[in-house]
């Protein structure tokens, strides 16, 4: 049994998931294929754009059972609930996953939220006992982020460039030469439920 270092419930604590242009859809099939009782929190960095409210919130309940929101500054990461990074703010984690913060910090690959700081925020934190999926996106968000995620001893699975309506942030993934799958939109989310029920 692997030790968790967050929530104390063994197993894999955090799903950390970053996406760009295209990736609403590809977060509603990845959530729609996870089972309503995943036990690890889901964490998403999804490039949103500034200055004007969001409605990613009930676009994504509408395609999940599980709870979906907009992460707040020093809330608890919970199982089986989605905490959104809200516009213009990256999303971090904190207290070794007893904690989320929001910053304003600079943009990372002129985007704010990005993956990168949100990847190696959660690595810091839960090591091995994170999952990190890299979906459809233009630019190479996320890849740094992976690194930090291999360094630290977790699983890396990301969104094959063909099935992706942007290969991106994929293909950079990938370059990094430290992902675990390579895998068809669809198969993400069985492949992250075999994780989970191994461990």
């Amino acid at each position: 049994m692997r030790h968790s270092t967050g929530n104390g419930s063994g197993g894999y604590c955090a799903l950390v998931v970053a996406a760009s242009a295209g990736g609403v859809q590809g977060l509603r099939t990845l959530l729609g294929g996870l089972d309503p009782e995943l036990p690890v929190t889901v964490l998403v960095a999804q490039h949103l754009r500034r200055g004007r409210e969001t409605q990613i919130v009930p676009v994504l309940s509408r395609a999940t059972s599980l709870e979906v929101k907009l992460a707040q500054d020093g809330e608890r990461p919970r199982p089986g609930v989605v905490h959104i990074a809200p516009p213009d703010r990256h999303l971090c984690v904190r207290a070794a996953g007893r904690q989320l913060a929001l910053t304003a910090e600079q943009r990372v690959h002129r985007v704010r939220p990005a993956a990168d700081p949100l990847f190696e925020s959660a690595a810091e934190a839960f090591g091995p006992d994170t999952i990190a999926c890299v979906l459809t996106g233009a630019d190479g968000d996320g890849a740094q982020g992976v690194t930090a995620v291999k360094r630290h001893g977790g699983v890396v699975l990301v969104q094959d460039p063909d099935t992706a309506r942007f290969r991106g942030m994929p293909q950079a993934a990938i370059d990094t030469g430290l992902v675990d799958s390579v895998l068809p939109l669809e198969h993400i989310a069985p492949a992250i439920e075999r994780i989970v029920a191994r461990y």
